[in-house]
């Protein structure tokens, strides 16, 4: 009898606590909500103690259950010469330009059709239509006024020209040092394919090769295998890396990545942003607002526009869009292994008032050089 009691009175507990639960259910009380995930800052693999709860060190895991180690942080060589190093690769894809335009001047004569010929092939190469028609000009002038030249004075008269074209005397230098307190901040930016994650984890080694410390922040956050890929560069020279969430918000992970630079001290933070189509009003205005974020806290000392040389004069439509959204200080011109129409560089120098400050010539890890007006052209006239 006892027993049956018992049960009777269990049975009674649990049908009211159900009721309870039901009715608070029903009542409409707040519920929390985990917080959105925040940036993750990816630091090198194999650095700094593993943290347990209270961020207390722990034990390391025994050896059958630990990661893959990481790569061997690789120690690049320092910008310095890098352009006379990749000069075989370069004169290779751009001899056409140099051995047709010194086939034609040195012909013992030239007439206007030879000259005619002289400016289709620079259009060709992408110089544009006005500066080949001075660089014609000039050249039939001094040819006219000091007579007929031997091939290696030719040569030399040719490569005046081109040199003056491009601009000797334009800044190339990039602002990377820290100043003030703060690291010098660099911006990533142009549209899909152009190679802006690749580009910026070579300036990673480009800069760590020189001796400086470098923070990566991966804000194209509609790729996940652009941060994961930008990660991999860092690790190879032991830069941190900064990320988001997949689809997060850019500004706030460029934002992050400045902050962490800032804390840690380093000389520079390289901010890759996501590739953006330049008809879409929307996603430049984006690229507009990521900047000013990051101004909050920091300058932003170069925005590099990221070109492929192999689009040509489709590109200078690019360069102007980007150019009204952000203030663009230099250009990185992508894949010049893969082109004889060098040229671009003097076209889209002229259409955007600022120099090329980078070349990228091979899909190695250290093929990406400080452009060098001298060691280009010599390239191309072989």
């Amino acid at each position: 009898m006892e027993y049956l009691i018992l049960g009777i009175a269990l049975l009674v507990i649990i049908a009211v606590g159900g009721t309870v639960a039901l009715l608070r259910s029903r009542s409409g009380a707040p519920t929390i909500e985990a917080p959105p995930e925040a940036p993750q800052i990816t630091e090198p693999k194999g650095t700094g103690a593993d943290l347990g709860e209270g961020g207390v060190a722990t034990a390391p895991a025994p050896p059958s259950a630990q990661a893959p180690p990481a790569p061997e942080i690789e120690v690049p060589p320092p910008s310095a010469g890098r352009l006379q190093r990749l000069r075989a690769r370069l004169a290779r894809s751009q001899s056409t330009l140099g051995q047709g335009l010194l086939a034609l001047l040195s012909r013992d004569s030239l007439t206007d059709d030879d000259w005619d010929e002289i400016e289709d092939i620079l259009i060709t190469a992408d110089v544009g239509v006005t500066p080949s028609r001075m660089i014609v000009d000039e050249l039939r002038t001094r040819v006219r006024v000091d007579g007929k030249r031997g091939p290696d004075e030719v040569k030399a008269m040719l490569r005046e020209q081109l040199i003056a074209q491009i601009g000797p005397d334009l800044p190339r230098g990039l602002k990377v040092d820290k100043h003030g307190g703060n690291p010098a901040v660099v911006m990533v930016v142009g549209v899909n394919g152009t190679g802006k994650t690749t580009t910026t984890g070579k300036l990673a080694r480009v800069l760590v090769g020189d001796g400086k410390s470098v923070v990566l922040g991966a804000a194209d956050t509609f790729r996940a295998a652009a941060a994961d890929q930008l990660v991999t560069w860092g690790e190879r020279v032991g830069a941190r890396t900064v990320r988001g969430p997949e689809a997060g918000d850019p500004a706030s992970v460029a934002f992050e990545a400045v902050k962490e630079g800032i804390a840690e001290g380093v000389d520079t933070v390289i901010i890759d942003t996501a590739g953006r189509l330049h008809t879409k009003v929307g996603l430049m205005d984006e690229l507009g607002k990521v900047k000013r974020v990051i101004e909050k806290q920091a300058a932003v000392d170069e925005v590099l526009l990221v070109l492929d040389a192999t689009t040509g004069q489709n590109g200078l439509t690019q360069a102007r869009v980007f150019a009204e959204a952000v203030n663009i200080t230099g250009i990185a011109l992508t894949k010049m292994d893969g082109t004889a129409k060098g040229g671009i560089v003097i076209a889209v120098q002229r259409e955007l008032g600022v120099p090329v400050k980078l070349v990228g010539l091979g899909e190695g890890p250290d093929d990406l050089a400080p452009f060098e007006p001298g060691a280009f052209v010599d390239a191309i006239l072989g």
